[in-house]
């Protein structure tokens, strides 16, 4: 079964957004992060779309953070992306005539309401700045810009 990485997508694309001099293009943020820019655009739209990053067309133009990034939860970006279920297991029928059929759904249910609750409090609870904190990003590359150099370079953090 193949995971979703959007959410480790987005992630990444708004930390190299953090902190940039100017807006950053799709054709600027794939390359570096080994993705087609049309994969980041997909991912931005539904960023744009929450309020979370914002786009202008033309020269000069580009993605921008619309707000702060200790303003935007990661439940606010896994929700921005459409993502329906966090898992990828579920139940056979959702309403089984079998009875033993039922009992086992009913505790699949449950188990799976539990644990996507918690998920979502822990990422409700999480700023993306505290992503860049946790990971001491800022210490190995302080307030890291987008230069003429490192545009084409690959991410390494």
């Amino acid at each position: 079964m193949s995971r979703d990485s959007r959410l480790s997508v987005a992630l990444h694309l708004l930390l190299h957004m953090d902190g940039a001099e100017s807006p950053l293009t799709s054709v600027t943020l794939g390359p570096r992060m080994q993705l087609n820019p049309v994969v980041v655009r997909r991912t931005m739209a539904g960023l744009r779309d929450a309020g979370i990053v914002r786009s202008v067309k033309g020269h000069g133009g580009g993605w921008s953070l619309a707000r702060p990034l200790e303003a935007v939860s990661l439940a606010d970006v896994y929700e921005a992306l459409g993502t329906t279920s966090l898992f990828g297991i579920g139940v056979r029928e959702d309403e089984p005539t079998c009875l033993l059929e039922r009992a086992a759904n009913s505790v699949i249910a449950g188990a799976l309401a539990d644990a996507e609750a918690q998920v979502m409090r822990k990422l409700r609870g999480t700023s993306v700045a505290a992503l860049a904190r946790a990971s001491e990003i800022h210490e190995r590359h302080p307030r890291r810009t987008m230069t003429k150099r490192r545009k084409a370079s690959s991410c390494t953090t």
